[in-house]
């Protein structure tokens, strides 16, 4: 059984659509498209799609007009690419999509992200011109809906081309989702649709062996200033008017500075280096020597002169 999947009660009439799998034993149905309930799947038959068809042309024979013409099909007339259709299922229910509408072979996988936590869904090999249902969402739920991520690698055998891989955020917004209305490629369905893919982007090998072996003639000349060999950090040295920084904006001002002399004194080759950091509440000590301690090419570092600075520096040993 998958998502998508048409079934039926065995305990009583009721039909329904897969929308979740749970677990290993209990799926979620949309009953009617329109409320959810998590159900055993010993407790579900698959409906085989004749048997849908075979129900609908007997309950619609009866009202049929013998002398009706059936109008053959609009012509869909949608560009090649790759899609997220957002289909109604019913008027509450939409069934989100992944469309290939490609002459390659697409390897997909589908999540959806809340407060910046991911969540995978499915993942699958979409041959030329299919489709795979990912997941359902309610329409009264729109506002909650989560911000589905898909990414996807294209494929044909013999092509003289290699194809990056592509990651694509959809975020639903209710101005734009309803313009998006269209006919879906592949499903020939009314449908939200969102294209994924723009033109194809062919990796040139070639050009990027090249740009890994040139060496930039700027960066030949280029002479690292080395710093002072003490380092002062106080707020006052650094700024002339501090009266209108917040208390963190001065410590990401001083541990910048203080990243900016560590990084010209390793490039310069110098042996030490002291940074005046006073005593203070400890906070801006504490952070310079975490990061010396999670640095290479740090010999060893320690407080400096006691007669000199107090507690109020730290010299740093370079390799």
């Amino acid at each position: 059984m998958n998502v998508g999947d048409r079934v039926r009660l065995m305990s009583g009439r009721e039909e329904g659509i897969i929308t979740r799998i749970l677990d290993n034993n209990i799926v979620e149905v949309a009953i009617d498209n329109d409320f959810t309930i998590p159900v055993s799947r010993r407790e579900i038959v698959l409906i085989a799609p004749e048997e849908a068809k075979a129900f609908r042309n007997a309950e619609l024979e009866p009202y049929a007009k013998p002398s009706a013409r059936k109008e053959p099909p609009a012509p869909v007339l949608a560009e090649k690419g790759i899609y997220l259709a957002m289909v109604h299922q019913s008027d509450e229910l939409l069934a989100a999509t992944v469309v290939n509408n490609t002459d390659y072979d697409v390897l997909f996988t589908c999540g959806e992200e809340r407060n910046n936590q991911y969540r995978g869904l499915q993942n699958d090999k979409l041959a030329p011109k299919a489709s795979r249902v990912v997941s359902h969402y309610h329409m009264k739920d729109f506002e909650k809906w989560p911000t589905l991520i898909v990414q996807f690698l294209q494929h044909r055998n013999g092509s003289p081309s290699l194809l990056e891989p592509v990651t694509k955020k959809v975020q639903f917004r209710a101005n734009s989702f309803y313009k998006s209305k269209k006919t879906a490629p592949v499903l020939n369905k009314e449908a939200y649709l969102f294209q994924l893919d723009t033109k194809p982007v062919a990796v040139d090998t070639d050009k990027i062996k090249e740009q890994l072996s040139e060496k930039p003639a700027a960066q030949e000349n280029i002479k690292v200033q080395a710093p002072e060999h003490e380092v002062d950090l106080h707020i006052d040295k650094l700024v002339e008017d501090y009266s209108g920084m917040s208390n963190s904006a001065m410590l990401r001002l001083q541990l910048d500075r203080f990243q900016d002399a560590l990084d010209r004194a390793m490039a310069a080759n110098m042996h030490e280096i002291v940074f005046i950091h006073g005593t203070g509440n400890g906070v801006l000590r504490k952070e310079i020597q975490k990061i010396l301690s999670r640095t290479p090419g740090i010999r060893f570092f320690e407080d400096a002169k006691k007669e000199k600075f107090g507690y109020g520096a730290t010299l740093v040993r370079l390799r």
